[in-house]
């Protein structure tokens, strides 16, 4: 026999509508009357129907968390710290009463997914969206995003970013925790010139994203600010064939943030410049690609070229040598999106907040050899 709302009213002696409100978690409630709600839920194994009650109210208990690869530790890092705070009381006992259900949603990077993710996302009345990653810069695809993210804002959706600053046109967000990306590249390249190093590669992310542009434009200041030249050359992709990348040094190499393209990129900028004596890679993954590449070019890290990445993910100070990276406090910023997504926090002044990138040295870094 289905179990309904007044079972539980009867079974914790309290009125349908106080059921309601622990479960909801939309109205202050005695703790001791919670308590006694919450353990007639489990001791008569009701279940909430959630789509009947997401009609009676403004939101459902769904929270959308758009990643582009959750594979990606640093997706995946991002994502999970933000459900740690997507839930109600937190009393840690596992029942429900007001806790949200956290989907995990995969763009696998393409900008046509990520719409539809919040097209499903606000028919299901979400109750929040928290977006993480990079944004594509493209006129067309960022008017689309604040078209969609206005009509889930108007809805009583909740939005946040977490690692990507906000739209050039829309007010929808609740706040836009972005990453120091630029003065993490300035600070990273930097160190590799106060060691002496001249000529150095760089291993690009996918050039319309906006992560891979502010580490690229943070690089190139600091070359700037040493007076290195640029050597715009006219050469792009990691496969040598021009394409997007075509205006960049011949320096720079662009591909996607995984380590075959670190790979890849690496043996195309040793054969464009083999007198570079350093790379910097777009993230530590692309990083763990371009030392496998130098090191089947018979070459050794840092004696002979020093390789650095960006993220300090987990696994970066296991690399052998350690890798030299740009820290970025994945774990505390995705956490502090789920706490803004669910109203925990106030939004920070002007609903932006910069989050500090922290340059990490260890031994893939190193002066260049005479």
């Amino acid at each position: 026999m289905t179990v309904t709302l007044a079972d539980v009213a009867a079974r914790a002696r309290v009125s349908p509508a106080t059921v309601s409100r622990v479960l909801n978690g939309n109205y202050p409630v005695a703790a001791s009357t919670r308590e006694r709600v919450l353990r007639a839920v489990d001791d008569l194994d009701y279940v909430l129907n959630g789509p009947a009650s997401s009609l009676a109210a403004a939101t459902s208990d769904l929270v959308g968390i758009l990643v582009n690869d959750i594979a990606d530790p640093f997706f995946g890092i991002m994502a999970g710290a933000a459900q740690t705070q997507i839930g109600g009381p937190g009393d840690g006992s596992g029942r429900a009463g007001g806790e949200k259900l956290a989907v995990i949603c995969n763009t696998g990077g393409s900008p046509e997914r990520e719409l539809t993710y919040l097209t499903l996302l606000q028919r299901q009345r979400a109750a929040a969206v928290v977006l993480t990653g990079g944004a594509v810069e493209n006129p067309a695809h960022q008017a689309a995003m604040a078209a969609k993210l206005a009509k889930l804002a108007d809805a009583g959706t909740r939005i946040v970013f977490c690692g990507r600053p906000p739209l050039p046109e829309g007010d929808a967000l609740v706040a836009a925790l972005t990453f120091d990306n630029r003065g993490g590249g300035r600070r990273l390249t930097e160190h590799l010139i106060s060691l002496g190093h001249r000529r150095i590669g760089y291993v690009a992310g996918p050039p319309e994203r906006t992560t891979t542009r502010h580490r690229l434009e943070g690089h190139r200041e600091a070359l700037r600010a040493a007076g290195l030249d640029d050597s715009p050359a006219g050469c792009g992709t990691a496969d040598g064939s021009g394409g997007p990348a075509a205006d960049d040094d011949r320096l720079v190499v662009h591909g996607p943030y995984d380590r075959r393209s670190g790979y890849e990129a690496t043996l195309e900028l040793l054969r464009r410049a083999p007198d570079v004596t350093a790379i910097v890679a777009a993230n530590d993954t692309v990083a763990l690609g371009a030392c496998a590449a130098v090191r089947d070019q018979g070459m050794r890290i840092p004696q002979d070229i020093s390789v650095a990445g960006f993220d300090d993910l987990p696994f970066s100070v296991d690399a052998v040598p350690a890798l030299t990276t740009v820290r970025l406090p994945l774990f505390e910023a995705g956490a502090r999106a789920g706490r803004l997504a669910m109203g925990k926090e106030n939004p920070p002044p002007g609903g932006i907040a910069t989050i500090a990138a922290e340059l990490m040295i260890r031994g893939s870094t190193a002066a260049p050899r005479d």
